[in-house]
């Protein structure tokens, strides 16, 4: 048993014992500033930026205050924060190791995690690609395997994909939303396949949201919300409400042309050796007579980035509907299993939105990955 010290706490955990030194040897070599962040955190940045859902997920408290608090349930978040409080413009590479805090049915509620978060590199599919390569690298030490597989998804060209297809802007939301979660992408395809007419409204609100006009029925509600005796400080205001309604209607009236629908379809369906990608995806496009506002270049660019490392591309496939279950990804999303074991060893993605979401009054790049070292150990032993 090795211990381990997490915050203030020394845990004993059932990895090999020189498990965790190898690793921080290996965030050394990669260049990386290790970095420690409190337990503790504002709940607020986790909640804002990965959904009220999270509240089940964490364990929060209050301080003297009665502002929110929570254990970190992950270090993504308290990292980008550290990156802008330091106030650094340059190019960061920063790794951590330590305890982070879940509620879970099953399984333990403090789990070791590792990994590195790529910030400031503007040269994105160069970056892309060392994350995958250092993540395989890592996890293909640690495990003493040579059996692991990695799998990359693109929310960026799924996202450009829904846009072409000429989706209105509350169901590219929904879509995305719903990205990697091929049940949920099913549902949402069947209410594409048909037209739903919108029910429930009073007749003179939806003669009015028949008309399209914004203002007039934001006027309605004014008055439906001032005789009824709601105020705007306990719910939304009447512009948003009218707002959401009519994308409500435009959302109930949308549905996709068989073509379209069955080119999303095809879309979701690619699977295939990752240096095969590029080309399948320009036939796609081609044969589907679509056009992106997000060109091949990048992914092209980071296939090859990734073919020049020492990882071996025949185990890292493509899958145009892998995704990641996180809001914050915004591009390259990727995970590294071991072959006959579907656990996920690491995990990862770009997340280029965060910072500014976190704060920043410009967008950053960024990109990072997790590991789990007890998963990394169990591998090693079975």
């Amino acid at each position: 048993m090795a211990l381990i010290i997490a915050g203030s706490k020394v845990m004993e955990q059932p990895y090999r014992p020189a498990l965790l030194d190898e690793l921080l040897e290996m965030f050394a070599v990669l260049e990386t500033d290790l970095v420690d962040v409190p337990v503790v955190q504002s709940a607020a940045p986790f909640l804002d930026a990965v959904g009220e859902d999270l509240r089940r997920k964490i364990f929060m408290t209050e301080n003297d205050s009665g502002a929110s608090l929570c254990l970190r349930p992950d270090f993504t978040i308290p990292i980008c924060l550290h990156h802008l409080n330091s106030g650094l413009s340059a190019q960061k590479r920063y790794s951590y190791l330590g305890t982070v805090f879940r509620q879970q049915r099953h399984g333990p509620s403090e789990i070791m995690q590792g990994g590195i978060e790529d910030i400031g590199d503007a040269n994105i599919p160069l970056a892309d690609a060392r994350a995958i390569a250092d993540a395989y690298g890592i996890a293909k030490r640690l495990t003493r395997s040579t059996d692991l597989s990695a799998i990359v998804g693109d929310q960026a060209m799924f996202e450009a994909v829904i846009r072409a297809l000429g989706l209105p802007s509350g169901w590219q939301r929904r879509l995305v939303r719903a990205f990697g979660n091929t049940a949920q992408i099913e549902i949402l395809l069947a209410k594409l396949d048909v037209e739903t007419p919108a029910a429930g409204f009073d007749p003179a609100v939806s003669a009015i949201i028949g008309t399209r006009d914004q203002e007039r029925l934001s006027g309605y509600i004014a008055t439906f919300m001032k005789e009824a005796g709601y105020t705007t400080s306990r719910s939304r205001s009447p512009n948003e409400i009218a707002s959401r309604l009519l994308e409500k209607m435009e959302m109930d009236g949308t549905r996709l042309s068989h073509a379209n629908l069955e080119a999303l379809r095809l879309f979701l369906g690619l699977e295939m050796p990752l240096a095969d990608a590029p080309a399948a995806l320009h036939r796609f496009l081609r044969d589907n007579g679509l056009i992106v506002d997000v060109g091949l270049g990048d992914f092209e660019t980071r296939v090859q980035a990734l073919a020049d490392t020492d990882i071996d591309m025949d185990r890292v496939s493509y899958k145009a509907g892998f995704g990641r279950h996180l809001d914050y990804y915004t591009g390259l999303v990727f995970e590294i299993t071991r072959h006959k074991n579907a656990a996920v060893l690491v995990g990862g993605g770009r997340f280029d939105r965060l910072l500014s979401f976190l704060g920043s009054e410009t967008d950053i790049p960024a990109v990072g990955f997790s590991l789990w070292p007890e998963l990394l150990y169990r591998n090693e032993t079975t």
